[in-house]
Parts: structure tokens; sequence; C-alpha cells
């Protein structure tokens, strides 16, 4: 639905003249969609655990106009992206082997056009900005899919509900070949103002979580750079989690072609997350595993492990870890309900526990999942020293964002001390330092807002 506009309208005014500027037009309307920040439940929303993000400030947004053109034309204000343009009545292709900012904004594009069966899409010109930055572990890639889904809707006149949207662009951005979960486009639909969200897969949902009084979460970028479409690691966890969820299937005499999902298989057993985790300590070995032993144990042929188990960019992998991945979701997924339960229970030391969790989950994030590196390390280390009750990183890892933890009574120290050990001694982190140390609250979902 259109929406009092959520923004400066400097910005937005920038992006009006931009728009004029390019097509010689005024925009018809704009979209927005924020990125996120994952306070708890790191990589276990695509094993079909529930995760507990905040939307934040920073966004994607959008001008747009339609017409009968017959093309999709893209431009960026940011100059370093490359302008597109595709004609209305082709298949829209997405190459995976090279992701480009327009091929996340076509994932949302394709999306709509699946989801409705539109021979032929709307012409329409856009231009889009983003105050979110790059693959830094915000979810700016998912907002720009969102943003694109939202405003492809609109120019079609068709009408979704926010969770069908969230499921259709979660669903959507695999054409870029990122198995992600569909905690990042959920969040972006789903959020509101002044809460943070418990997302649930299956059916999708999200419910409040008020998070305590007297603190705020701060946001820092350790300014390593990680795209996940383009980078194997992230589907390798997808695929090590995949195996994993077979062996244990196997192991209590479940079928393991029906099941996918961590999470399914304690649905299956009907067992406690507890009971999840004793079963990994009893059934893998910590040492990785070859895939000879994989099959042997699964009694499946090398090529049926290649095609029903390995995804396209994971072929090659030779090694697998399950019991550490295995052990980080099960416990992860535990974290993330005891953090809502203090959120939700408010006892007088629920800083201090909420802390607590986010720490234990770096270190699984570290150890386990060694979904980490050693800028985030330090940068957690930095500012768990200057004053953090709790500090992680956030979103997928390899590089990107932590987020801490910090007594609001203690923000402006705690800034300080960040700035001064991590950005300042570093030229390219001192130049990079006002868009990478902020201090973050929950910010709204994405809307739909009319030219005034």
């Amino acid at each position: 639905s259109a929406a009092a506009h959520p923004f400066p309208n400097l910005t937005l005014k920038n992006l009006k003249t931009a728009f004029e500027d390019k097509y010689g037009e005024s925009p018809l309307f704009y979209t927005c969609a924020p990125g996120r920040v994952n306070l708890i439940g790191e990589h276990i929303d695509y094993c079909g655990y529930s995760v507990l993000p905040m939307a934040i400030e920073q966004n994607i947004l959008a001008a747009v106009s339609v017409n009968n053109s017959g093309m999709i034309q893209l431009a960026n204000i940011n100059p370093q992206y490359k302008d597109y343009k595709v004609s209305c009545s082709e298949d829209i292709a997405i190459n995976k082997d090279d992701p480009k900012w327009y091929y996340y904004f076509l994932c949302g594009v394709k999306g709509i056009q699946e989801k409705f069966g539109i021979p032929r899409l709307a012409g329409m010109s856009c231009v889009v900005d983003g105050s979110i930055p790059p693959s830094s572990g915000l979810s700016s890639s998912s907002a720009l899919v969102c943003c694109a889904g939202l405003l492809t809707m609109e120019a079609n006149q068709k009408s979704l509900s926010k969770v069908a949207l969230a499921e259709i662009c979660a669903k959507c951005e695999r054409y870029i070949g990122t198995e992600g979960g569909g905690m990042d486009q959920s969040i972006s639909f789903l959020a509101e103002k002044g809460t943070a969200k418990l997302i649930e897969f299956h059916p999708l949902r999200a419910t409040d979580v008020k998070l305590p009084e007297g603190a705020v979460f701060v946001i820092s970028n350790c300014c390593k750079e990680m795209n996940k479409a383009a980078s194997s690691h992230y589907n390798i966890r997808v695929v090590e989690c995949r195996i994993a969820t077979k062996m244990l299937a196997h192991h209590r005499g479940l079928d393991p072609s029906k099941v996918s999902k961590l999470s399914q298989v304690q649905t299956e057993l009907n067992a406690s997350l507890e009971e999840m985790l004793a079963m990994v300590e009893e059934v893998f070995h910590p040492e990785p595993y070859t895939r000879e032993e994989i099959c042997k144990l699964l009694s499946i042929t090398s090529e049926k492990f290649s095609t029903e188990v390995l995804s396209a960019n994971t072929q090659q992998e030779t090694h697998f870890k399950l019991y550490q991945r295995s052990k980080h979701v099960y416990g992860e997924a535990a974290r993330v309900m005891s953090f809502k339960s203090v959120c939700d229970s408010e006892p007088v030391d629920a800083i201090r526990l909420l802390g607590d969790l986010m720490n234990q989950s770096h270190v699984s994030c570290r150890d386990l999942y060694e979904c980490s590196c050693p800028e985030l390390d330090q940068l957690v280390d930095i500012c768990l020293k200057s004053g953090a009750v709790g500090s992680r990183l956030t979103g997928a890892g390899w590089g990107g964002c932590a987020v801490s933890m910090v007594p609001s009574k203690k923000v402006e120290s705690f800034l300080k001390a960040v700035r001064d050990a991590y950005y300042t001694p570093d030229p390219r982190r001192a130049a990079m330092e006002k868009q990478s140390l902020f201090v973050s609250k929950p910010a709204g979902g994405a809307a739909l807002f009319l030219e005034d």
C-alpha cells in the first residue's frame, strides 16, 4: 500500500532530479526496501530455523515511471554501477557467474513475472539509489531484489500481501545462485518501526520482539567485502547442512531423500534441540567426511551425490565438516529461542544475558561454522574491550559487519574507542568510517509511495 514516505526530502529530491535528468520526465512512484541486521540466528534460516533480525534505517530506494516503450531501463545514482536495459518481450536472463547490481534487480522483476505469468511486462524506467554499504552483510542485495519485486508488481497493476512478496523475493534471489533461506527478504517486507522480529518459516510469519530499554545496537563494518553470490563459501555451508540432514535421518531410520533441512529431522523425530545436539555428538566424527564415506554411509552413487545433494557451484568439493556445521545450527537455533524468551520476560539482567548469547553465537560462527575472518574477529574483540556487553558477526560473514549491544550510557565512549582502535590507524578504514560505524534503531519495512 502507498505510505507516507519515510525519507529525508533531500534523498528523494536528489533521486527525482537524477531521474528527470536521465529520462526527461518525472517519476510516477517510488519504492524502498530496508537492509537488516541479524541480532542472532546466523546461517540457520536455510536449515528451517527461526531468526531474529531487525530492519535498519539504511535502504534501497527506486524512482519509477511506467511507459509503453517495451523496455525496462535501469540506472543507478552511483556511477560505478553501469546502466542496463532489457526488452519486455524477451526472456530475462540472469548471469549467475557475474553478479552485477542489475541482475539482482532483474531477479525481483522475473519473480513477479513468473508469479503472475505476465507474458509481456510493462515498460519501466528506473533510477536506483541506496544507503546500505554493499557486500557488508546488511542485505543490500536482498533489499534491491525486494525493491524491484515491489515496483514490478505496482507497474504491472498487480497486488500481493507482504508475506507473499517476501516469499517470492526469497525464491527469485536464487536465480543469481544464492541458496538463501528467506530471512533477508522477510524482514525487508515485514519489519515494523521500533521492534525487532522473530521470523519463522513454513509458514512464514513474523512476531514482534521488544528489545530491552537501556541498550542500543551498534553496527561496525570490518571493511572487508564479501559478495555471497560471487563466492562458494556460502553455498558449501548450505550443502554441508543438507548432507548432515540426510546422514542424521539415515541414522534414525528416516528416508534421507524426504528431508533436506536440519529442522525437518528434528520435527520428524519430535525431538528437542538439546536431543538433536546429543545426536550430533553420537553420530558424527569431528574429522571432515569425504565424498566416498558419505556415499557409502548413505548407499548412494557418486553421480547421485553430485546431482541431488551438491549445488552447481559446489561440485568441486571433496571434504565436508558435518559435525561442526550441524552442532552450530542446532546450538544457534536454541540461542534464538533463548534470546526471544529473555526479551519477552524482561529479567533484571536482560542486557547481560542477551550479550552472553551474542558472544556465544560469534564463537560458534567463528569456530564451528568457520564463517568469520581475522578482520571480523579483531573488530569483535575491540568492541567487547570498548564496552559492548555482546558482539558478533552479522550476515553471511567472511567479511562485512559486526553488531554490538552497548549500554546506552556508554555509547559515545564506545564509538570513540572503536574508532580509535579499528578505523583511525588504517587509512582505508578511516576513509570509510562515517558509513561503517553507526547506532541502529529498528526501522520499518518496504514501502511504496506516489509522487507528491
